[in-house]
């Protein structure tokens, strides 16, 4: 009777856990270790590059002792990590658990790897759950959310993750050992980490496909708000990106599948890195297919229906009686053999490209060199493993989809994937009536830190607090954060625009998924969005103008974050603000607000000044926003044309960001 190997299993659950484990990790390299970008991106990518070598001594110790008790070791730290960090108050602490989380797994992934051959299945099934879980949570796991179901199903994952590696049997016996090319299966587990990356980043990302329907019902191409024509776009998308990841992955590939692979998978990496999110819905459907397939043209040594869904079969009666692999994994006495290290290196080296790879193209925002080529060259890497050596292809490209007992299988299992990643995942914001009372407009204009407060921990309900606190008509962010992968992958925005019940209009800056946003209750009648010179700082900087009615009354706000160069003051990018705001807003009733890098009395303040607003914070100074637990600085303002009167200016004291928000009422006189 053919049941789920315990390998696949143990591996699935294994890559599920991992990927939340670095979900955590990523966004405390820059939150904890970088002090709030007080640290060098050298010395920050030092410490990141630092966790994942120190586990290459692992196939050495491996093929000493035995995969066996390292892996069950490994596999229970890791899981303890995860739980721990579910209730961990952040700061250092969470960095160096999810850092033992992080080693933990790489150990466990190179023991893993150093005895099982047919890794595919497992760790396709896991990416693919990882995103629907991610999906179903709209992109706010669970370790940040701390409540009682949050610990039960993290509790459920663990204990399921170490009882699945227990159940492994042992190499010598396992049916897993028995099959397959310990060489042509080094490849499989060699792009298990650059396929982490180009999915975490493009073909499985729920932000990624919120910011790309964001952008495609919006009138301005610079210019993302939120989907009021469709409900479950987001969840679509990813659904239908998971099932061609899982069902070309696992379908038996064939001749044609050996060019659609990189092709597809470098077109769709391709269309992403163009910039143009519109379009990135195809980008994520190309990269899903792409990714599939060149998994799938690794394992074509294996039998395809058994290597397809990782089923344990009975051994070929020359293997019965606990003989040795002859592909080479485990010797008579338990230890692993050349082809067993050859697998535990590549699975290391492969998660040495994606942690080099994300480096390489986050560092950018602070070091300035364009990033665009990173992704391309990791799918390049993808392609050029996939087709080294696949001469066993054979047939016709449709056979692929053939109905054999596995994809049946396979498809029972896309369906509810499908199903939950398009229905739980709640709809878009629509347009709300207005509720505005006639009369003064309350403002609050923040800088939100990607949504991380200075404990390091994604600290979704403080903000909504503090923000939900004022009672705002108009809400200014700044360093709004749509998916990176650096950051965990969340859609900032959509999650506090929900929580806040105020629709947005969102403009890029550093690139389509990281910006400045406006929220407001008020109706919006237009928009625009400037870029503003670099001036040599490396994060990109953009003004966006909105156009809202006010009791029949139009009035413009301006959102923006200046971006001082090294060694001095934002003045060229303050001017081109203040030129483009006034010129926008031709008379009409104007509010400039946001993160300003600047204190009153500098040149780049006065450039607001100069050009005949007024400084409606002007009456509550000093008011200093930044740092959030020991202000000092006055970088935060609000600028208003001579025609608003403002009052009641304020902060609000919270550590939700590394900045206090600012808060005015606003009249129009």
């Amino acid at each position: 009777m053919r049941r789920p190997a315990p390998a696949t299993v143990a591996v699935c659950l294994g890559i599920l856990v991992l990927v939340d484990i670095l979900r955590i990790w990523l966004p405390g390299i820059i939150t904890i270790f970088g002090q709030a970008a007080s640290t060098p991106a050298e010395l920050m990518g030092a410490f990141a590059l630092l966790w994942f070598l120190l586990p290459m001594a692992t196939p050495a110790l491996v093929r000493r002792t035995g995969p066996r008790p390292i892996a069950s070791i490994a596999v229970v730290v890791l899981a303890a990590a995860r739980l721990a960090l579910t209730s961990t108050p952040g700061g250092q602490l969470q960095l160096y658990l999810a850092s033992v989380g992080l080693l933990a797994g790489l150990v466990w992934l190179a023991a893993t790897a150093a005895t099982t051959v047919r890794p595919g299945p497992g760790l396709v099934l896991g990416l693919a759950l990882g995103a629907a879980m991610h999906t179903a949570l709209d992109t706010y796991d669970l370790v940040w959310r701390g409540d009682r179901l949050a610990w039960l199903v993290s509790a459920v994952l663990a204990v399921l993750l170490v009882a699945a590696q227990l159940a492994v049997p042992a190499p010598e016996t396992a049916a897993d050992t028995r099959t397959g090319s310990g060489v042509g299966n080094s490849r499989t587990w060699l792009l298990a980490g650059p396929t982490l990356l180009l999915t975490g980043m493009v073909a499985l990302s729920p932000a990624l496909a919120g910011s790309a329907v964001s952008y495609q019902f919006a009138d301005n191409t610079r210019i993302a708000q939120p989907a009021y024509l469709a409900d479950l776009p987001q969840g679509t998308l990813v659904g239908l990106a998971v099932a061609l990841f899982v069902l070309t992955a696992l379908a038996r590939p064939d001749r044609g599948a050996r060019w659609m692979a990189p092709l597809a998978l470098i077109v769709g990496v391709g269309v992403f890195t163009a910039g143009s999110p519109r379009l990135w819905g195809y980008a994520m459907g190309l990269a899903a297919l792409g990714a599939g397939l060149c998994l799938a043209l690794t394992a074509t040594t294996a039998p395809p229906v058994e290597a397809a869904v990782g089923i344990a079969s009975m051994p070929p009666p020359a293997l019965r009686g606990g003989a040795v692999d002859p592909a080479g994994t485990v010797d008579s006495a338990g230890t692993v053999d050349s082809a067993g290290t050859r697998r535990s290196f590549a699975a290391l080296a492969g998660m040495l490209v994606f942690v080099v790879a994300a480096i390489a193209y986050y560092a950018a925002y602070d070091l300035g060199y364009p990033n665009w080529w990173v992704p391309l060259v990791v799918a390049g890497l993808v392609a050029v493993v996939a087709l080294r050596d696949t001469t066993a292809v054979t047939g016709s490209w449709w056979s692929m989809f053939s109905a054999q007992p596995h994809e049946r299988l396979t498809a029972r299992l896309l369906a509810g994937l499908t199903l939950l990643a398009a229905v739980v995942v709640p709809g878009h914001l629509r347009e709300p009536a207005l509720d505005h009372a006639p009369g003064p407009v309350r403002l609050v204009a923040y800088n939100i830190r990607m949504g991380f407060g200075l404990d390091g921990r994604f600290d979704l309900p403080g903000l909504v607090d503090v923000i939900a606190r004022q009672r705002p008509d108009v809400v200014v962010l700044s360093e709004v954060d749509r998916g990176w992968l650096l950051n965990g992958g969340h859609d900032t925005l959509e999650l506090l625009a929900r929580r806040l019940d105020l629709p947005y209009r969102f403009a890029p800056a550093a690139d389509p998924v990281w910006g400045d946003a406006v929220l407001t209750r008020l109706p919006i009648r237009h928009s625009q969005t400037l870029p503003l010179p670099r001036v040599g700082a490396p994060t990109g900087a953009q003004a966006l103008a909105v156009t809202l009615d006010l009791d029949g009354r139009e009035v413009v706000v301006v959102s923006t974050h200046l971006q001082p160069p090294p060694d001095d003051g934002p003045v060229v990018q303050a001017r081109a603000v203040a030129r483009f705001a006034t010129g926008y807003a031709a008379g009409r009733p104007l509010v400039v607000a946001g993160d300003m890098n600047t204190e009153p009395g500098e040149p780049a303040f006065a450039e607001f000044t100069n050009a005949g607003l007024v400084d409606a914070l002007a009456a509550a100074r000093p008011l200093p926003t930044s740092p959030a637990n020991a202000p000092r600085q006055q970088i935060d303002h609000v600028f208003v044309s001579p025609d608003m009167v403002p009052s009641d200016a304020s902060t609000t004291r919270s550590t939700a960001s590394d900045h206090l928000p600012v808060a005015v009422t606003l009249t129009v006189g």
